[in-house]
Order: structure tokens, then sequence, then C-alpha cells
């Protein structure tokens, strides 16, 4: 089995900064992406960022230049530096990670169960 459990998420207003944590647990040989999205209700999960392994990193558009992605290998975890946050940054944050579970195993993808942030203007 292989656990995503995210914390940090909250209540905040405009222009403040949350960070988001997502620690990967369970049967891990390793990982590669890992990643977070969000879902405001009535619209689909998006991309926020990704980062690779290596530390490659990718944004959409809308949050370039106020969240920053990072990662510790080490730990298998994932974080989420939000900054300047808007109204419209509003909704449930989902962490996702790569999996291999074993030696030549597909990567699998792996969610969390959700954090809610929520922005007031």
């Amino acid at each position: 089995q292989v656990q995503l459990v995210e914390s940090g998420g909250g209540l905040v207003q405009a222009g403040g900064s949350l960070r988001l944590s997502c620690a990967a647990s369970g049967s891990i040989f390793s990982i590669s992406s890992m990643g977070w999205y969000r879902q405001a209700p009535g619209n689909q999960r998006e991309l926020v960022a990704a980062i690779t392994q290596g530390g490659s990193t990718n944004y959409a558009d809308s949050v370039k230049g106020r969240f920053t992605i990072s990662r510790d290998n080490a730990k298998n975890a994932v974080y989420l530096q939000m900054n300047n946050l808007k109204p419209e940054d509003t909704a449930v944050y989902y962490c996702n990670a790569g999996v291999r579970k074993r030696w030549l195993d597909p990567y699998n993808d792996y969610w969390g169960q959700g954090t809610q942030v929520t922005v007031s203007s």
C-alpha cells in the first residue's frame, strides 16, 4: 500500500501565504514526478505545479511567480509554498506522485485525500 497524506490547507486572506506539505509512505521503491493539482467546485482538476526527481519544475501560468514547489527525496515529500494568494486560488488541493513499489515495477499514480484552501477577498 502507498499513502499520500497532505497538510497545511486552511483559510487565508487575499495576499496571504500558505505552505502545503505531502508525505508518501508505504511500499515505495522510488518516486518519479510529484505534483500538486487543484479542483474548484464545478471545475475539472487541474495541474498547479510538478517537480521531477531531479528537481525540474513546471507551473500553471496562473501561479507562476507566486507558488514554489519543492521536494525532499529522502523523506518522499513534496511541498507547495503559496504566496500572494488570490480568491481564485480557492480549491481542494491534491498531492500526486508516480510511485514504483518494487524494482522493475511500472510507475503508478497515487493521490492524496485533498486539503481545502480558501482565500477570502
